[in-house]
């Protein structure tokens, strides 16, 4: 998509996704290229943004909370932004209220959407820390002055606050540990398949991967046929499952998904 704008848009740099996966530490290796890209251009970049922990339409990799407090000590050394993008970690996704908890990190800019309406209506928001609101607010007649016809529409910022007061005065932490224990139970041995080459469970998200893209239509077929809907997308078949499934909905999940990728030709 950038490419199709590459003679519009301002030069991006992009750093190689980190190898680290999460539960293990990171070396120097692993930061090499963002360190290196950090330190050569930190002057043209004004922010680095990345999804924590959880790289989503990258890959739906989980990679080390190590790398992500090393990536807020170089933002701070260069004087770069940091901005996390948790649109789909947010509110409690991968165990915790927002994955840069999971590195005890504060970002400068943090974006949220998704779950912050439970889905119900479309918000987003961007949150900024003092310095940042600060900034941008000063001046006159503003630095930076935004005001689009939909901003904070009262029916969607009515429906999030609801969404959030649910979210926040029930047991989600437990419901979440809960779905992830059965889901690294009853998706682990897909290992074992010759078409899969790795299966992982953070939080209420299971990643099955393959070697081979899927055929997208013919697995969407299967699993609507078996009575589940799924959207796997290149080499990945995902479930992030609501908090409120039953034991029952998540175990068929589970079982439909294990069948399909079975049957999936090497």
């Amino acid at each position: 998509m950038h490419g199709l704008f590459a003679e519009s848009l301002t030069k991006q740099y992009f750093a190689e996704s980190p190898n680290c996966r999460f539960g293990s530490p990171c070396t120097q290796t692993d930061m090499e290229s963002l360190t290196n890209l950090l330190q050569n251009h930190h002057q043209q970049i004004a922010a680095l943004i990345l999804e924590p922990i959880v790289q989503g339409a990258g890959g739906m990799r989980f990679y080390s909370a190590d790398y992500l407090a090393r990536a807020r000590k170089l933002c701070d050394r260069y004087q770069v932004l940091l901005i996390a993008d948790e649109i789909a970690t947010g509110f409690g996704r991968s165990g915790k209220m927002f994955a840069c908890e999971h590195a005890a990190v504060t970002p400068d800019i943090m974006c949220i959407g998704k779950a912050l309406t439970g889905g119900y209506m479309s918000l987003a928001a961007t949150l900024t820390t003092s310095e940042v609101s600060q900034t941008i607010d000063q001046g006159d007649p503003g630095v930076f002055m935004h005001g689009p016809t939909f901003m904070a529409n009262p029916l969607a910022c009515a429906v999030s606050l609801a969404s959030i007061l649910l979210l926040d005065d029930s047991n989600w932490q437990d419901r979440v540990n809960h779905i992830e224990q059965v889901l690294d139970a009853q998706l682990s041995h897909c290992i074992d398949f010759s078409q899969v080459n790795d299966v992982r469970v953070l939080g209420a998200i299971g990643v099955i991967e393959l070697h081979q893209a899927v055929d997208m239509k013919s697995i969407t077929e299967q699993f609507v046929d078996a009575g589940v809907w799924v959207r796997p997308f290149g080499k990945l078949v995902y479930l992030m499952p609501p908090f409120i499934i039953n034991d029952s909905d998540l175990t068929k999940l589970c079982q439909v998904v294990s069948e399909v990728v079975g049957n999936i030709p090497d």
